[in-house]
């Protein structure tokens, strides 16, 4: 019976690590997505098979996205793109796949060659029709949204709106100052039309601007929109080159410029930059990253256009996502500055919405009246709040402690409706901004927005995080402080304090004062001597001490809480020393003569006095813990305090009473 349960537990053991080292493999396994294609004359069609999706639990249905290269200088976003290709050759067609609502990375696809040398169909495929609007002359698009560790890839599509063959630049910035660490570098840049990749050092030149040309336009400083794009970018034509580059490598740490050459009347070009994240990427999922494109049409002039593209940084692809650029402020300088949030939203059902609400949560910290709406998509009109209206609009109502954006009589495809192929169709955003509110504190908030399509239960987005940086606020202390057990102690110091910069509750601070101190000690001894003759001699001695001190005071590091505006308590250790120390020492001794009978008799003639002066330095170092108030404005500005130390060496109870104002 032993030997038969104990090859039942061993069994039952093998089949669990069996299981274990099963599903060990099985997550260990990278998805894979084949690439196929049939092709017919220089016509090829392409699909992948995809694996199977790994639903994130309480997230609408997941499913794929697509970009396709096809390794001739264009592109699609379709799932089975059809593309034609225009002269006989080898190309390198490739797909990055992006699984949204997914657990996991997206799937990997190996490139495939394709050969085309058959014959040649003379009309544009669907991907090669143009998609640059009237006067457009830059498009950026991306394939997806980082992630930390995954690649992404940036299209940069430019055009030649002049009547006459052009040389020109296109200029890459990324990497913002604002962040600490690299997001990204370049992993592979893909030309077609013998572009150069150059350095930047040597080409900022100015030259006279191009007022001929129709396609310039003065600075817009209210910013243009592309929200026909779906992905929102802040696009304006500028004449003034050199100030534009210099602003940029102020602004960002790396940058790419390509030269390009012979570009036609009306040509159509596009690059694509494969970028890598970097791990070190902001682990925040509502931070926004920016990269800046800059179009010179024509290298003899200062004209061209800028593109500021932003993307947020994303743990999963999850198409309704909230998110701010007040991932991490100074707050000395956001006072007055309008903080920007944005709301993605992708309508995922089998039909069409025709309203979608958007409530957003607000923090207290700002000012709803402030409200600016910055773009939108689908594009319309704002609602007007005095009428009924039979046309589509996007109604703002503010609560108490949200606003709602409801978009009205619109109609935004559901990506899984049928014959819906272009996925951004699907797909709409609000962005917006607000300053802050008068009274506003330096801490962390937190926003979330509940999207409704029509009559369906909400899908609630992540947090959208602000955050201060911690700052520095250096303070000005003095005053005055005694000690219970010294007679006549009169000690004044001075002082910095360290700290963060208007903190809202707990915080540290670190202080350094120096004090210059009096103070007298008096001792009594006496000294006996016993004669020949049996009496004794007796001698007392009073010595009188006059210290003057010069202290140094250093606390390392004490937490302190703000209660509100104007009460504070604080605790911690200080720790003292006495840099230079001086005593003014007298000693007076008084005779007296004690004879055999118990008489005492004054002997004046062994009376004694005599001074000293004693100097030490760097002596008396003590240690001590302390709990402290201060009333006044305790964030910033000028306040009072006391405070008790308890030394653990004599002497050991100190008082302080200062004054303090913090910069």
């Amino acid at each position: 019976m032993r030997a038969l349960g104990l090859i039942f537990i061993v069994t039952i053991l093998f089949k669990s690590y069996d299981t274990y080292g099963q599903n060990t493999i099985q997550d260990s396994i990278p998805r894979i997505a084949p690439i196929s294609y049939d092709i017919e004359g220089n016509q090829a069609k392409f699909k992948a098979t995809m694996p199977p999706l790994n639903q994130i639990a309480g997230a609408p249905k997941a499913f794929y996205t697509y970009y396709w290269e096809f390794g001739d200088g264009h592109y699609s976003f379709k799932e089975q793109p059809e593309h034609i290709y225009k002269s006989p050759g080898t190309f390198t067609a490739n797909l990055w796949a992006t699984n949204n609502y997914d657990n996991g990375k997206p799937p990997a696809s190996r490139p495939v060659s394709v050969t085309v040398n058959g014959s040649y169909k003379d009309e544009a495929s669907i991907e090669n029709s143009s998609p640059f609007m009237e006067n457009e002359d830059l498009i950026i698009k991306k394939n997806r949204e980082p992630v930390p560790d995954q690649d992404i890839v940036i299209i940069t599509s430019y055009k030649n709106t002049n009547d006459y063959k052009t040389n020109g630049k296109l200029y890459l910035f990324y990497n913002d100052t604002k962040f600490r660490d690299d997001n990204f570098y370049v992993k592979d840049t893909r030309m077609y039309h013998n572009e150069k990749i150059v350095p930047l050092e040597g080409i900022v030149i100015s030259r006279d601007e191009n007022d001929s040309k129709s396609y310039l336009a003065t600075l817009n400083v209210n910013h243009e929109f592309s929200v026909n794009r779906r992905n929102l970018q802040d696009s304006t034509k500028r004449k003034n080159l050199p100030l534009t580059l210099e602003e940029s490598k102020a602004q960002y740490r790396n940058y790419q410029v390509i030269d390009f050459f012979d570009m036609k009347p009306g040509e159509e070009r596009n690059i694509f930059r494969t970028l890598k994240t970097t791990p070190e990427m902001i682990k925040d999922t509502s931070a926004i990253v920016t990269l800046r494109s800059i179009y010179v049409p024509d290298e003899n002039y200062d004209n061209h256009t800028v593109k500021d593209t932003e993307m947020e940084i994303v743990t999963s692809h999850d198409p309704n996502k909230m998110s701010s650029n007040g991932w991490f402020m100074n707050y000395r300088l956001v006072r007055f500055k309008r903080l920007k949030f944005k709301i993605r939203f992708q309508n995922n059902g089998e039909g069409p919405a025709n309203t979608i609400r958007l409530e957003t949560d607000v923090p207290e910290m700002f000012d709803k009246s402030t409200l600016k709406i910055d773009g939108i998509y689908p594009d319309c009109r704002i609602c007007p709040k005095d009428k009924e209206v039979n046309y589509s609009c996007l109604d703002t109502i503010i609560q108490k402690d949200k606003i709602i954006f409801k978009f009205n009589r619109i109609y935004l495809p559901g990506s899984q409706q049928k014959n819906v192929e272009e996925i951004d169709s699907t797909k709409g955003f609000v962005k917006y901004s607000m300053k802050f509110a008068n009274d506003f504190h330096k801490k962390k908030t937190k926003s979330r927005t509940a999207i409704y399509f029509d009559k369906n239960e909400p899908i609630n987005t992540n947090y959208a995080v602000t955050r201060f940086m911690p700052g520095i606020s250096i303070g000005a202390k003095a005053g005055y402080s005694f000690y219970t057990n010294r007679d006549n102690n009169r000690e004044y110091f001075i002082g910095a304090t360290l700290s963060p910069f208007k903190s809202y509750r707990a915080y540290y601070q670190a202080e350094l004062m120096a004090s210059l101190s009096t103070y007298n000690e008096t001792q009594n001894f006496e000294e006996r001597t016993i004669n020949a003759d049996g009496s004794t001699t007796i001698i007392n001695f009073t010595e009188n001490n006059s210290f003057t001190n010069t202290t140094l005071y250093a606390v390392p590091g004490s937490l302190r809480y703000n209660f509100n505006n104007f009460m504070a308590m604080g605790a911690g250790v200080q720790t003292k020393i006495d840099v230079t120390s001086k005593n003014e020492q007298e000693t007076t001794g008084e005779a007296f003569l004690l004879d055999n009978n118990g008489n005492l008799i004054p002997n004046p003639d062994l009376n004694r006095f005599e001074t000293r002066t004693i100097e030490n330095d760097f002596i008396n170092f003590q240690t001590g813990i302390f709990i402290g108030i201060n009333l006044g404005t305790v964030r910033i500005g000028p306040s009072v305090g006391v405070r008790y130390v308890q030394y653990f060496d004599q002497p050991n109870s100190q008082i302080q009473f200062y004054g303090i104002w913090k910069f």
